[in-house]
């Protein structure tokens, strides 16, 4: 299999780090692309969008939480992904409240990169709410706790990561701080020390 990411991407770190956590990583050649422009990427693709799984046969997965959920059928290793009941709604709930931390911050990052006369305050600060209102539910949220590890949590840490490497400023901390220390753990995670942005 090969897997199309960017080092800076925290969708490709949820799943570079899901691969790391379920020893699935030898089997999977992974290659840094620009999503920008990339004939090769688009291929695979055609949203142009990483990560990207391309399959042994052919096929690609695309989206994150497609590409994990595919990475969690694999082999007999502990699952990220609980298989019913509530363990498994409140998983994939913490997933999508961190996935929507991660959209509303790459909004926030594309629409900085703009020139500052056409840059709109009005969505920066509806982002910016959306981002801290999460975080606050999250920080709630039982998945979260759980001693055993889950796709929510990987993807909680990708966000809060993503967070400080590009918004340091948002202060997150201050709506959530159960989550402090709850992170401060996770930075020392393997997986997640592997997969640092440069």
């Amino acid at each position: 299999m090969q897997l199309f990411y960017s080092p800076t991407s925290p969708y490709a770190r949820k799943v570079r780090i899901a691969m790391l956590e379920r020893g699935l990583d030898a089997g999977v050649e992974v290659v840094s692309v620009s999503p920008f422009e990339n004939p090769v990427l688009a291929a695979a693709n055609p949203l142009s969008k990483i990560p990207a799984l391309v399959l042994e046969d052919g096929q690609a997965l695309y989206d994150s939480p497609v590409i994990c959920e595919y990475l969690d059928s694999l082999e007999t290793a502990p699952q990220l992904i609980p298989v019913d009941g509530d363990a498994r709604w409140a998983t994939l709930r913490l997933q999508a409240l961190a996935d929507g931390v991660l959209d509303a911050a790459f909004s926030m990052v594309m629409e900085r990169r703009r020139p500052a006369p056409e840059q709109s305050q009005e969505w920066l600060g509806r982002w910016q709410a959306s981002i801290l209102r999460a975080i606050a539910a999250a920080d709630l949220e039982p998945a979260t706790r759980k001693s055993d590890l889950n796709l929510g949590q990987i993807s909680l840490a990708c966000a809060l990561g993503y967070l400080d490497f590009r918004h340091a400023t948002i202060g997150w901390q201050g709506v959530a701080p159960g989550l402090v220390g709850w992170f401060e753990d996770w930075k020392s995670r393997p997986s997640f020390a592997a997969t640092t942005p440069p």
